[in-house]
């Protein structure tokens, strides 16, 4: 089964938006110009985000001076394809399959915000993030968009906790699996159409902590972070995040897509013959919150800020060396670290000459687990979380 979503915004639709004191966005309203590079909605100035085809990645020096928060506009955005442009009043989210006590069950963006709500501080982080420096410090050739570590940020989603909507489309215990599946464009990779991009989730996780969010930081979803709904899986890479929410199948049988069959697990030297498991939680990383490369003066005392987070729960500890590692010396970690968010911290530190130089910072979470000094080889440059060594122009 399909379930399309074609259905129009009637007058009781209107009228139930009223009630609930909520506007739906865009309704009313022309759809934003695009903008370049094609696909992306919002503007991508040069001096804060990098540009991957159809991907942006946000520059840590843009992060100096925020809070705990990423800003919208500062927020990094992975697309398979394009950002699809959605009206709120004819969307529905279809929960339909054999998982399922009757048939499908609808739900609008109405019905979303009338039910109880709930909020999550917390990171989403492409499960490629780091990708580029398997290559610039292991001497690995991969393969996938070439991030730094810029495809990350931390936002308040607000929205319905997905246990609540299977529950209320009758979800049975003979479920054992989930298809949530997004309404971008079809995804088309070596000439193959793999469909539109979704990825099982397992039941166990669902009923959890995860929700069905329809807002970020305060507002509606934008339409780069998944407008009209998304899901927010925290602690899980960016994969299970699924944005621009249209259907998810509840099944009685396993599930599979190229997004966890192929896509999205650990293959090459090392690893089972058809992959390693599906990728789900995400490891420790830091990264400072300067320019690649940095330019910093000899005999300056430089307060240096950064930002720590693990898929485990909160950053513990942080620690700095300005000698390829060989000493290292704690950072100040400021405010309390979110347990699905990242900790700021920063250092102090004076070049004593010039020349370059390199910074590391490695943390650790409440599990204990760290950040090794190299990260386990994969062909499609997943999970990169070794230390890494930020390079420094002294001057």
């Amino acid at each position: 089964m399909d379930p399309r979503f074609t259905t129009t915004t009637t007058t009781d639709d209107r009228e139930t938006g009223r009630k609930t004191g909520r506007r739906v966005p865009g309704e009313g309203e022309p759809p934003p110009l695009p903008v370049s590079p094609p696909g992306i909605r919002k503007p991508l100035p040069a001096r804060l985000f990098a540009v991957h085809g159809t991907n942006a990645e946000t520059r840590w020096e843009a992060l100096r001076g925020e809070g705990d928060l990423t800003p919208d506009r500062l927020f990094f955005v992975r697309n398979h394809t394009s950002t699809p442009l959605i009206d709120a009043g004819s969307w529905r989210l279809t929960l339909w399959g054999s998982g399922l006590r009757g048939g499908p069950v609808s739900f609008t963006y109405r019905d979303l915000l009338a039910m109880p709500a709930e909020e999550v501080t917390a990171f989403v982080e492409c499960a490629g993030n780091g990708r580029s420096l398997y290559g610039e410090q292991q001497g690995e050739e991969v393969s996938g968009t070439p991030w730094r570590l810029g495809a990350v940020g931390v936002a308040r989603w607000r929205g319905v906790p997905f246990a609540a909507l299977l529950g209320r489309a009758g979800m049975t215990a003979r479920a054992v699996a989930l298809m949530p599946r997004g309404l971008d464009p079809d995804y088309v990779e070596g000439g193959e159409n793999l469909g539109r991009v979704r990825r099982p989730l397992p039941v166990t996780k669902a009923l959890g902590d995860v929700l069905v969010a329809y807002e970020m930081n305060g507002r509606p979803l934008p339409p780069d972070h998944g407008f009209p709904a998304r899901l927010a899986v925290p602690g899980w890479a960016g994969i299970a995040w699924t944005k621009w929410l249209g259907d998810v199948e509840v099944s009685a049988e396993p599930l599979e897509s190229p997004w966890s069959s192929r896509l999205y697990r650990m293959h090459g030297p090392g690893h089972p013959p058809g992959g390693g498991p599906p990728l789900t939680r995400m490891g420790v990383k830091s990264a400072f919150e300067l320019p690649w490369p940095a330019r910093l003066r000899a005999g300056h005392g430089h307060l240096l800020h950064g930002r720590s987070w693990s898929g485990n729960g909160r950053v513990v500890r942080v620690d700095v060396s300005d000698d390829d590692g060989v000493s290292w010396r704690p950072a100040h970690l400021h405010g309390d670290s979110s347990p699905r968010g990242w900790v700021r911290w920063t250092f102090r530190w004076t070049p004593l000459g010039a020349g370059a130089a390199g910074l590391l910072a490695r943390a650790v979470d409440e599990t204990g687990a760290g950040q090794p000094e190299r990260a386990t080889s994969n062909r499609l440059g997943y999970a990169f979380d070794a230390v890494v060594r930020h390079p420094v122009v002294v001057t």
